[in-house]
């Protein structure tokens, strides 16, 4: 009997639809953390430590959510993080100190973990190879959504309940995340992973040999995704920063951020498209190459107008490269041991995105902002150099994306 042809539809709700919840839970609270440890007597220091601990939890959980996700299995883990994270926000809501507080906010970085993982290893199982881009643009398109959205939701609802409003936006975003999630239909072959589980453990890759089998992809492609997730927390603080330095005020450097993010959100499945039909590369090297360029030319803008178009051309960039680093780890993850390498894989990515604005916080501190903008934009063409001799060429990666 011929297998049925795959259908997005039967990953559409069960799959985009929580990550778009999740992310919009997420930007709901963003904007409320540094405001509410302020409220709870805090300092300034303290309010950006506590953004900081989001990344940190995330960094900290990424193996772990590993483990999980193979002892538990993707839906399961994806239902889990997002009721965790629903309990870290509640936590905040309650916290009667900075410590319970920092207590919720690093649980909202763990179930991020989780549950990133958890979505991407069930989308590189459940997706075709040949339509492998598209799922994982889009799944980086409406997380990317979620986040724009978030803000204005939570700001409609703080106008009528103050500030605890925004945690109550996002706790019902993550709790209709958990309810949707469940409808998600088991992997194919579950049932015998569970059996192996329960029975011959040994026959489970465990995380120490996935990394020892696979250290060359980790230290070839793995060192391409650092850099791009490096670029891409720089240019998130660059590009307010900029706007600033060239006397625009914090609603004109919020307007510019803004519509930046919207050319990104706009890219995304054409992106998608393009790798599947062309090839990983055709999307990875232009991806850092504009942004590149374009960081390049932002740091020599002294007035809105052009400030404002290289904005446009980061944001064109970075949208283009939407679900690259998704799509990679799928292509090479393995079969068996898939949860372990994506967690390495997302282990890497966090490395580059904490790593990105350190450094471009040390550049700026010696030299200056501008110095700081333009190494940016040099670390981007790096990247691209390095996408191009480590990303396998059109031919190989239309080979591979086929269907069988």
């Amino acid at each position: 009997m011929a297998a049925q042809p795959f259908s997005f539809r039967r990953v559409a709700v069960p799959v985009f639809a929580p990550s778009l919840l999740f992310g919009l839970g997420e930007g709901a609270i963003l904007p409320a953390v540094p405001l509410a440890v302020r409220d709870l007597g805090g300092s300034v220091s303290m309010a950006a430590l506590m953004v900081t601990l989001l990344g940190l939890g995330a960094l900290a959980s990424n193996l772990p959510a590993s483990l999980l996700t193979v002892r538990y299995g993707e839906r399961r883990a994806i239902v889990g993080a997002s009721i965790w994270c629903a309990l870290g926000m509640l936590l905040c809501v309650v916290a009667p100190g900075i410590v319970s507080f920092a207590a919720g906010i690093l649980m909202v970085g763990m179930a991020s973990a989780v549950f990133g993982l958890a979505r991407l290893s069930y989308l590189a199982e459940a997706v075709p190879a040949y339509l492998r881009a598209r799922a994982m643009s889009t799944l980086g398109g409406v997380m990317r959504i979620g986040l724009f959205v978030g803000p204005f939701a939570a700001a409609g609802v703080m106008h009528w309940t103050g500030l605890a409003g925004a945690w109550w936006v996002g706790i019902a975003a993550l709790l209709a995340a958990a309810l949707l999630a469940l409808r998600l239909a088991d992997l194919p072959g579950d049932e015998a992973k569970g059996a192996v589980r329960a029975g011959t453990r040994a026959a489970e890759p465990t995380l120490r040999s996935t990394v020892v089998a696979h250290r060359k992809v980790f230290l070839t492609l793995g060192s391409c995704i650092v850099v791009i997730s490096a670029v891409r927390a720089a240019r998130q603080a660059i590009i307010p920063l900029w706007a600033l330095h060239i006397g625009l005020d914090a609603a004109g450097a919020a307007l510019v951020y803004g519509l930046s993010n919207a050319v990104d959100m706009l890219v995304f499945y054409p992106a998608g498209k393009l790798m599947d039909t062309k090839g990983r590369r055709w999307v990875a090297v232009p991806c850092m190459a504009i942004m590149g360029a374009a960081l390049m030319a932002m740091a020599f803008t002294t007035s809105a107008p052009p400030f404002l178009l290289a904005a446009l051309v980061v944001g064109f960039g970075n949208g283009l490269g939407s679900g690259i680093v998704m799509t990679l780890g799928a292509d090479h993850s393995p079969p068996q041991g898939r949860a372990h390498f994506l967690g390495v894989w997302r282990l890497l990515s966090d490395i580059g995105g904490t790593g990105g604005p350190a450094l471009l916080s040390a550049v700026t501190a010696l030299f200056a902002l501008a110095v700081g903008v333009a190494s940016a934009g040099v670390l981007a063409w790096i990247g691209a150099a390095m996408l191009a001799f480590w990303v396998p060429r059109p031919g190989a990666a239309r080979k591979r994306a086929e269907p069988v």
